[in-house]
């Protein structure tokens, strides 16, 4: 009886939040062969260097965690967020189809417009009002239309302990600042990456792949107000944090 192969799985943008978080637990599963590439290794917008690595790793999954997050400066660096947030994930699509690989790519819920009242189901109508938003949208429509038979995994307000995100920005600031106005209107539900690597993993580990666009975040919902005023109820700050609208704070995207 031939033994199982041990499942290979690629991990790109090993340098970001969910992808180090995935460093973190691989541990947990010493019959998982992980590839963990940054753009050093696998340059996801060169169509060519993802061949030559599919070529010469048989791989089983690959998870995309590689994405430009800085909302804002999209708005000006539209040509690198489109390469790596629209064009890539069909690079890999394409790859994960011709290598018989299942794909599991990471979304987001700047897809859509942000006026609902209630919750996002991954059939609502996505309207992003945003370039960042977009180019996370061209890249969903680009997997589909490449190789359907895809996981898209969109999830919301991503924090960790690595990479720039709400939580770190908020440790940082209250130790420097006496007062800070952060935005009350805005709801959302706060997602610890290494969640959504354990989901992932899941997802990997079972007997069932279900191609499709989920909606994947931690429990609970609240403003970014709410989320700061936990973290210094943490840290125990004197820093005092005030409410504020969004239209008091006002940014490029």
């Amino acid at each position: 009886m031939t033994p199982a192969k041990n499942k290979t799985v690629l991990i790109t943008g090993a340098g970001g939040q969910v992808g180090l978080s995935f460093l973190d637990l691989q541990h947990l599963f010493p019959q998982i062969n992980f590839l963990f590439t940054e753009r050093s290794i696998l340059n996801i917008t060169d169509v060519k260097s993802i061949e030559l690595f599919f070529k010469h790793n048989e791989i089983d999954f690959c998870v995309n965690c590689a994405a430009y997050t800085a909302v804002d400066k999209a708005e000006q660096d539209k040509l690198i967020a489109e390469e790596v947030n629209s064009t890539a994930p069909g690079y890999l699509a394409k790859a994960c189809k011709a290598h018989n690989a299942a794909l599991i790519h990471i979304s987001t819920d700047y897809v859509f417009n942000g006026k609902a009242d209630i919750p996002y189901k991954p059939d609502d109508k996505t309207d992003p009002i945003n370039f960042y938003g977009y180019t996370k949208l061209q890249g969903e429509k680009n997997i589909l239309l490449e190789y359907d038979q895809s996981v898209i995994i969109r999830t919301a307000w991503v924090y960790s302990n690595y990479g720039h995100n709400f939580l770190k920005t908020m440790k940082r600031l209250m130790h420097e600042k006496e007062t800070m106005g952060i935005v009350n209107d805005q709801y959302g539900s706060p997602t610890y990456a290494g969640d959504i690597a354990a989901a992932i993993m899941q997802i990997i580990n079972t007997d069932k792949f279900v191609p499709g666009i989920y909606h994947y975040t931690n429990a609970g919902i609240t403003t970014w107000f709410g989320f700061a005023k936990e973290i210094a109820k943490l840290l125990g700050t004197k820093c005092v944090v005030n409410p504020i609208s969004t239209i008091d704070f006002p940014t490029p995207a």
